[in-house]
């Protein structure tokens, strides 16, 4: 059993979702939207690391997975994304979590099947794959993927790590 927090770091809004891992089994936890304030940069990156550690000190993960920074529409807006993915990380390392860092389209093909995926795609998996009521908030949605697609990879990594030989590239 593991809890995996995942984060979907932005500069005006980040998400988090948390999963509960039981071997290949994944089960939802809990998940949200951190809206950030308009205010100056610093303050907001305040509320992020204040709000991302508040949400590790209440549900205790053991891991955490984030989403690493995609080329965004100009350079200013990829560094405030940094930024943010910065004061999330080092709200995790903090608290002593293992961070792990993830690309989008590694996410997508992940949870979807495919590294092209639209958010909406991914909002349905995630609601089927943890068998939610109804589609999570879009940034909920999205660091919710990130801790299945965590949750996968480890999976992946156990399943090597005990096989015993290999058969033309494949694992038995």
């Amino acid at each position: 059993m593991a809890l995996i927090l995942g984060v979907d770091p932005g500069s005006r809004k980040t998400g988090f979702g948390i999963i509960n891992t039981l071997g290949a089994r994944s089960e939802y936890v809990t998940s949200g939207v951190i809206r950030v304030p308009d205010t100056v940069l610093p303050e907001r990156l305040k509320v992020i690391f204040d709000s991302i550690t508040q949400v590790i000190e209440e549900y205790c993960p053991q891991e955490m997975a984030v989403e690493q920074v995609f080329m965004a529409k100009s350079a200013g807006s990829a560094l405030k994304l940094g930024q943010a993915r910065g004061a999330a990380i080092v709200a995790g390392v903090s608290q002593d979590l293992p961070v792990s860092e993830y690309e989008a389209r590694k996410v997508k093909q992940s949870v979807v099947g495919s590294g092209a995926a639209d958010k909406v795609q991914v909002q349905h998996m995630v609601k089927v794959l943890l068998k939610l009521p109804a589609a999570p908030q879009e940034d909920a949605a999205d660091a919710l993927a990130v801790a299945l697609c965590h949750a996968n990879t480890q999976q992946r990594l156990i399943k090597m790590a005990s096989a015993s030989k290999f058969r033309r590239g494949r694992i038995v």
